[in-house]
């Protein structure tokens, strides 16, 4: 598959109504963003079973099926759920989670298939098996995996090859860049990094005030970077990001982004919007990029300013 540099990630249009819902959320916004993002050049499309419980693979559906420029999707299995709602993570039943999601999606095949976490721990050869066998039999195109430890993708290469991983990974959740990007880097695994905005925090658009009024059906309410003393020092970043962005006339977000395709190992990255203008802003990322200078500059920024020990006496 030949990607862009950014795609459009599903998550948050997936609605309030599951356990990491981003709030109330329009299925005719959700839908123009998707079109917002096909029209700006973006060629594939991220989801997952489990945001809102089916939803956003509905909408992703309904949303392609009057577009002639039909792009790649990706979706996700590994996170299951029955008429109580609760979410359970299991990688037993990825041969039934696959019907279920070609179904929602409206499509005969999907581009790249996920394991959406390696949980449990000890079911990763079996759902890893399984994925390899969905390949072989044309139900998939590509296959890969989602938050996997450097240990979990050697096990799993073992069993088939992995096209890529999909990562979190910010200027303000670099665990990533120790072992795991050079790993990939090393063996052609392709990276394709989830919330480089951390989830809105890096847009410049996000304040303490906004923060305090999120929805309790916000999953960012609860977030550790969304809390003191982390909300401060990640806000200052975004100051810097902004005034970065303002030299090119270009948003923190668009310079958040950038800093992760700075990096040689990641592939492309997964840009979420609720609605066309949050789309919009965003789609000159595909084509800026970071001088080393600049690159530097929030280097030294962040160096300057670690992230802050919890305090001791702060409720968890």
């Amino acid at each position: 598959m030949r990607i862009s540099s950014i795609g459009f990630g599903a998550w948050a249009i997936g609605g309030e109504d599951w356990q990491f819902g981003w709030g109330p959320q329009d299925d005719t916004d959700s839908i123009a963003a998707i079109h917002a993002a096909l029209d700006g050049g973006m060629n594939w499309i991220d989801t997952a079973a489990v945001y809102g419980l089916g939803h956003s693979e509905e909408l992703v559906g309904k949303a392609l099926q009057d577009r002639s420029d039909k792009p790649y999707v990706f979706t996700k299995a590994g996170m299951t759920w029955g008429e109580d709602r609760k979410v359970v993570q299991t990688l037993t039943k990825i041969r039934t989670e696959v019907e279920q999601s070609l179904r929602r999606l409206q499509v005969d095949v999907i581009d790249l298939y996920q394991v959406h976490w390696p949980v449990p721990d000890a079911e990763v050869e079996e759902g890893w098996t399984a994925m390899a066998e969905l390949q072989r039999e044309g139900k998939v195109r590509f296959i890969g995996v989602s938050n996997f430890s450097v240990a979990q993708m050697e096990r799993a290469l073992k069993i088939a090859p992995i096209t890529s991983l999909q990562p979190p990974y910010s200027m303000i959740n670099r665990s990533v860049e120790p072992e795991i990007l050079p790993f990939c880097l090393q063996h052609g695994i392709g990276v394709l990094n989830y919330a480089p905005m951390h989830s809105g925090l890096l847009t410049g658009a996000m304040t303490k005030e906004r923060v305090m009024k999120l929805p309790d059906t916000d999953f960012r309410k609860r977030a550790k970077q969304f809390q003191e003393p982390l909300l401060s020092r990640n806000l200052d970043v975004a100051r810097l990001l902004s005034e970065i962005g303002a030299r090119h006339r270009l948003n923190a977000g668009v310079v958040a982004i950038a800093w992760t395709l700075h990096q040689p190992a990641v592939t492309a990255a997964i840009v979420g919007g609720r609605n066309a203008e949050q789309v919009q802003g965003v789609l000159p990322a595909a084509e800026f990029r970071l001088s080393d200078k600049e690159y530097n500059e929030i280097t030294e920024f962040l160096r300057a300013r670690p992230e802050p020990a919890p305090d001791p006496e702060a409720r968890s």
